[in-house]
């Protein structure tokens, strides 16, 4: 049960002051639903109050805080004219003005003879002090309310500071005095204050460096949210851990006539990934493992090997891609290894006829096929094994966490592979998966070579066109990307379409067209035609990022690369650069460029290390939006910035392991408090698995 002292903390926003049901709406976009929402939700700026000189002091382009009497009224005749009220100190006059200005209203707010505190950003206007609708106005008494630091928060559109600021500050105020979570001893080190001192002081910045996330109070509430997030991660995995596994242990035998029928040699990184992985599922215990690989290193066969094993222990394996081109390609990459190695292998996707999936299903129940891989028609109800023992699934940030769930609960017991492309840096890696064991692929293949990364302006594009001409006339193949419009995939297509019939006209039925509109049959005559040479050059939106493999393909080229992300441009890049001969990536970019662009494409000239790639662009871009974490599983954090709070998340990590091993069920008087601290920040699935665990 959620502790009673966070109740209030739990209510709806529009439980606060002067939010309504429809202020309610907007707080809700910008924050969140409750009440926890907002204090989570930190100034973003400071507004400086306590300048308060006299009337003839006050300068320009400042924010001041005057004390007037108000002399007089000016009422306008027309409604498009302003509203001007006169008011003056020992030392000047000031005009107060407003557009569509009420006068009932201003005459109660600025009631003439009286004094009231005025404070505002001050204009100069044909030699006059004015003051164009205040921020504040309020009687001599309550003048100290003013005179202060305002906190400046992130808005929405239809949201003002004022109600915002209001309705924070009540929210501050019913957040309880909870017991101490922390460790004392790194309390102290710190010279970090309690939870409820660092909440009020993170939302009452008294300078521009209290806005850091560097500051004391911001980095205690930010090491609350990481510890939150960590120690909910270690009890859900303490959890699976205790949950029965079964030792898979091959022979080897499989691999062996497998391996034999490559014609190369693995990769050093490639041995050792299928060695941690043989080790892993030979344990009683469940295998959660990541295999991390940049594109083109190998990671199909990898996982293939460990498919060998679970089969060579006579049992089952099934591999889960988030496409049917994907699946289709990973299903060509293994099936004739698989026919070597004497395994039977099926492709099941949602494409396929009545008669053939009945065929599938019935092998898969009665255990004849041995490997299956497929779309998440996998998952499907209808879909019985008669002995799973390992479930790989691939380009994991592209699938619910419950679709992954549904296919290791197709058996007891299965071990996991989960496999991507997308380098993670080793602090999102903790930050989304704790401490799971990580196999990484870090060469390329044998007889891969260096892409060659050229940027150009995208005024040469008629040079880049001819170029193109020249290369196809060797029979290279060439990929074309039409530049990424945030706002509608309708511009990106009609971009796609434009590049299209322009290469069309200059090179006729020479040309296709990939985009993510084409049903599936277009799309695969598409492709096929490409690979086999019939089309040379492909003009796509960004639907070929992912498991498109064309070995022929040599030249990417890249229409405006300074819109898209870096983890993006390297994984288009990883299209080209798959045979043995030598391949050219172009990145086109518009001037003039921010620093940010400059920065990612001299990244992407630099290096092909996706690892590396990956570091720099959480630097860039910071943790949230790297793989798009809505849909990535990786944590939403609102305090914790994972660029600057690197050592804190290593320190929760740490903290939250010495915890689950010392106190596993959280019943000391700490462990008590960590259950509210998991309240707190929403992690109740955690305090479930130690109820139902």
């Amino acid at each position: 049960m959620r502790p009673q002292s966070l109740t209030p903390l739990f209510a709806q926003v529009t439980s606060l002051p002067g939010i309504g049901p429809r202020l309610g709406k907007l707080v809700e976009r910008l924050a969140g639903p409750l009440v926890v929402d907002l204090l989570w939700h930190l100034p973003s700026a400071i507004i400086d109050r306590r300048n308060a000189p006299e009337v003839a002091q006050a300068r320009a382009g400042e924010v001041a805080t005057l004390t007037v009497t108000i002399d007089e009224h000016h009422v306008p005749h027309s409604p498009r004219q302003p509203y001007r009220v006169w008011c003056s100190d020992e030392t000047g006059k000031l005009c107060v003005t407003y557009f569509n200005g009420r006068e009932d209203y201003l005459k109660k707010l600025l009631p003439p003879g009286e004094i009231r505190v005025i404070s505002g950003k001050i204009e100069l206007y044909q030699g006059e002090v004015q003051m164009t609708h205040p921020d504040h106005v309020v009687p001599l008494e309550e003048r100290d309310s003013i005179l202060r630091v305002e906190p400046v928060y992130g808005l929405t559109a239809g949201l003002t500071q004022r109600p915002l600021q209001k309705a924070i500050t009540a929210a501050v105020a019913l957040s309880p005095e909870l017991p101490e979570w922390q460790d004392p001893a790194y309390l102290k080190k710190q010279k970090w204050e309690a939870w409820k001192a660092s909440l009020t002081q993170a939302h009452a910045p008294a300078e521009v460096t209290d806005l850091s996330p560097l500051t004391p109070a911001r980095a205690r509430l930010a090491f609350d949210e990481l510890l939150a997030s960590q120690l909910a991660i270690a009890l859900v995995r303490h959890h699976n851990r205790t949950l029965a596994g079964r030792a898979v242990k091959g022979d080897g035998s499989l691999q062996k006539r497998a391996l034999a029928a490559l014609p190369f040699q693995l990769t050093a990184s490639q041995l050792l990934a299928n060695a941690e992985i043989a080790a892993d599922m030979a344990k009683p215990e469940r295998m959660v493992r990541l295999l991390q690989g940049d594109v083109g290193s190998g990671k199909t066969l990898v996982a293939f090997l460990a498919m060998l094993t679970a089969v060579e222990a006579g049992a089952q394996a099934a591999m889960m891609a988030p496409t049917e081109l994907l699946a289709r390609q990973h299903y060509a990459t293994i099936a004739p290894l698989a026919e070597a190695a004497g395994v039977t292998i099926a492709l099941l996707t949602g494409r396929d006829s009545q008669n053939q999936k009945k065929a599938t299903l019935r092998g898969l129940a009665e255990g004849h096929i041995e490997i299956v891989v497929g779309t998440h028609a996998l998952v499907q109800d209808d879909v019985e094994f008669a002995d799973l023992a390992l479930a790989v699934v691939d380009e994991q940030h592209r699938f619910g966490v419950h679709q992954r769930m549904a296919l290791s609960s197709k058996a007891a017991a299965v071990d996991l592979l989960v496999m991507t492309a997308t380098p993670i840096p080793r602090t999102l890696m903790l930050a989304a998966y704790g401490d799971l064991d990580v196999s990484k692929l870090t060469e390329k293949p044998a007889g891969r070579q260096p892409i060659d990364t050229r940027t150009l302006p995208i005024e040469r594009i008629g040079e880049v066109v001819q170029a193109v001409g020249r290369m196809i006339s060797t029979g290279a193949r060439v990929y074309w990307v039409c530049p990424l419009i945030e706002e509608s995939e309708d511009v990106d297509l009609a971009n796609a379409e434009e590049r299209f019939r322009t290469l069309d006209a200059r090179y006729p039925g020479k040309v296709g067209l990939l985009h993510g509109r084409l049903k599936g049959p277009e799309r695969e005559a598409t492709m096929n035609a490409f690979a086999t040479g019939t089309l040379s050059i492909l003009v796509a939106t960004t639907v070929i990022e992912v498991g498109v493999d064309v070995p022929a393909a040599t030249v990417m080229v890249i229409e405006h690369a300074e819109r898209f992300g870096l983890a993006q441009l390297h994984q288009l890049r990883g299209r080209v650069g798959r045979g043995v001969d030598k391949s050219t990536c172009l990145l086109l970019y518009a001037q003039p460029l921010g620093e940010t662009a400059k920065s990612r494409l001299a990244i992407m000239r630099e290096t092909e290390d996706g690892f590396r790639i990956a570091e720099e662009d959480l630097k860039l871009r910071g943790g949230g939006e790297l793989l798009g974490t809505r849909q990535s599983g990786l944590p939403d954090m609102r305090l914790a910035d994972l660029g600057a709070h690197a050592e804190l998340l290593e320190a929760a990590r740490d903290d939250a392991r010495l915890i689950v091993d010392r106190d596993p069920d959280l019943e000391s008087e700490r462990g008590k408090a960590l259950r509210a601290l998991l309240y707190l920040f929403r992690r109740d699935d955690a305090v479930r698995t130690l109820r139902a665990g």
